[in-house]
Formats: structure tokens, sequence, C-alpha cells
């Protein structure tokens, strides 16, 4: 037993400096890559790494109050959590309520205060899942009260989620679920009864929305429409061929100089890789291969089933996230609109995922007697 709880927690300490090396190469690079934009359209060049900062000091706050609830209370909340959630990140529908930022309602405006529910939704529903999972782990071989209820829920928010529009979510969300049923061992003919009967809805939401398909050609031949559609991707692969194997410094970035769109939030990792070149990509992909790894050891070692099952959909999901923005901005995914976890500037975005990260400290302290 001191052995497990030794090991579990050196695999948290690890994972912790993880997050930290990401939340620093975070600050490092808003700045560097935002500095110009917020120098012209706010005045003054650490606007938004400012903003960043204070996100993740209020993630912090989250976390040191995520580490003292009871892991029953987190249990019991669960569903509560997931429905709450869900139902504001439907709100986002609703005009006047809905902020659209970039063509989707993702963003809600209460009281003069705008936050992205649908981060708080991620969160839920890997927490409702792992719930549920802990419930009817036993019954596995019942399709109608035990894998049916679990498909319900993720039909539910994915519904919810693509009417903002955000497809890159849905299919993070879906990915994640689907890896939590597999491990959860259920029978393998629902797992691929789901995914074949998912694959026409996929297609059908691909070819009846013209900007997808636009973004599906977009992705085949950017150089197609170099000054459109495809604009923002060239300039991703310039900016990230222009780094070579060294880069060409911290702060020296050409393509941040009105180029790429977007390079503070959902591009950053193509100015990582202009300014630190193949060396400093390598780095912070292997930091998140190391976030992954850590994450699943830690997971392995509880002895609680909702604990072993929320911590792997949190490890998943974020790992997931980052590898959909590397693939985007290294022009291997069409566009999707995801940021690069800990790193790409957003503050829903860094506290939902230092909350993930407090409730995963929070396992392990109740796991560790």
């Amino acid at each position: 037993m001191y052995s497990n709880r030794s090991e579990l927690i050196f695999n948290l300490r690890i994972f912790l400096a993880i997050v930290l090396a990401l939340l620093i190469t975070g600050f490092v690079f808003i700045y560097s890559a935002s500095s110009v934009f917020a120098l012209e359209k706010f005045g003054f060049a650490s606007y938004f790494v400012k903003k960043q900062i204070f996100g993740a000091l209020l993630g912090i706050v989250f976390v040191l109050i995520t580490i003292k609830l009871p892991l029953n209370f987190i249990k019991k909340l669960s569903p509560l959590f997931f429905y709450g959630s869900l139902f504001l990140t439907a709100l986002t529908l609703i005009p006047g309520l809905g902020q659209k930022i970039h063509g989707s309602s993702r963003w809600l405006s209460l009281a003069g205060f705008s936050f992205q529910p649908s981060e708080l939704l991620k969160v839920s529903l890997i927490l409702y899942v792992a719930y549920l999972l802990e419930k009817k782990i036993y019954q596995r071989a019942s399709f109608a009260h035990s894998y049916l209820p679990l498909v319900f829920i993720l039909v539910i928010t994915c519904g919810i989620l693509l009417k903002q529009p955000d497809f890159g979510l849905s299919v993070a969300l879906a990915f994640t679920t689907f890896i939590l049923l597999f491990i959860a061992q259920f029978k393998a003919i629902y797992l691929v009864s789901t995914i074949l009967l998912s694959l026409p809805v996929l297609i059908s939401l691909v070819l009846f929305k013209s900007y997808r398909l636009k973004r599906i050609l977009t992705f085949l031949d950017p150089w197609q429409d170099s000054q459109g559609a495809g604009f923002q991707i060239i300039q991703s692969l310039i900016a990230i061929g222009s780094g070579g194997f060294w880069g060409i410094g911290i702060s020296n970035s050409k393509q941040k100089f009105f180029y790429l769109p977007m390079q503070h939030t959902d591009f950053i990792f193509s100015i990582i890789a202009e300014e630190t070149g193949f060396v400093g990509s390598a780095c912070l992909i292997m930091l998140f291969v190391g976030f992954l790894y850590f994450g699943i050891r830690i997971a392995f070692k509880f002895n609680d089933t909702f604990c072993v099952f929320s911590t792997l959909g949190f490890v998943v999901l974020i790992s997931a996230q980052a590898l959909i923005n590397f693939c985007v901005a290294a022009g291997l995914f069409p566009t999707k609109g995801i940021g690069l976890p800990f790193v790409s500037y957003g503050n829903s975005a860094l506290i939902c995922s230092l909350l993930m990260v407090g409730l995963i400290i929070n396992y392990v302290k109740n796991n560790s007697y």
C-alpha cells in the first residue's frame, strides 16, 4: 500500500510539473504572438497575457477549492453539474444571450460577464459518464440499461454543440467517450455498430453544410484559394517551415505581423514552431505525450472506479484536443477551432482545464491512504 501511495504521488508531481511547464509556455508565447495585435487594438502589448495570467490565477483558486471537496460529494454532484452545464450551453442558442464570434454561438453573456459554457460541459460530461460507468459497470452486457443511456447523453451533448456549431469539440468528446466505453469492456458489437451508424450522420453533417465541405476542400488543396479560404493554413505552414531546426528566436516571429489570423489562440503552435523550430515543437509535443502517459499511470493506480474513468477521460480529452490542434496547424486536419490546452489564449478553456487537474489531485488525495 505504501509503495502504491509513493508511486501515485511521484506520478502526480511529474504530471503537475508538466502542466506548469505548459502554462509557462503559454504565457511566453501568448505575449510573443499577440503583442503586435494587442498594441494595435488595445494600446498595450501585454493585454492578452495579463488576461491569461488572471485566468490561470482564477483557475488555481478553483483547483484549491476542488481539492477540499469530499469525493462522495463530487460523485453526487456529477449529474446536477452535467444537466446544469448542458442547460447553460443550450442558452447560447437563444438570440440575445448567446454571443456569435467567428460564426459560432459559443459564448454566453450574463450580467455583463461572458464565458464559454461548453468548456464546463466537457468537464461535466466526463464526470457524468464516469458516474454512470461506476453504477453500471456490472451491467455491461445490458444494452438497454447500461450502454444506451451513455450513448443517449453523448448524442444530446453533441447535438447541442453542433447547433452552435462546434464540430471539433463534438468529435473530441465522442472520441473520448468511446475510449472510456472501450476501456469499460462493453461488447465490441455495441461499439462497432454505433460507429458504423454514426458514419452516415458525419458525412451528412459535412455535405449539407457548405462551410464544412469548403473546409474539407481547402484542407485537400489550400493553394487553390490562397488569398481566401486557404490563406490561414498557408500562413500557418509558412510559419512552421520558417522555424527550421532551431527557430528564428522567441519574439522574432514575422507571421504575427497580421499575416497569420488567430495567432495567439487556435494557431499559437505555428508561432511556437516559427520561433523555436523543430526542437521547441518537439519539446512541446513531448510535454503532451508526458501529460497523457503520467495521467494514465495515475488513473490506473486508483482503487475507485469513478476516479479511474474520470481521470482517463480528462487526460484523453485534453490530449485529443492537443493532437487536433497540432494537426490543424500542420495542415493534416481541416480547421476545427480548437485551441491548444494550457497554452492557447482563452480563460474559459484554461480555467476548465485547471479544474480537471484539480479533480485529479483530489482523487490522488482520496486514494492515497
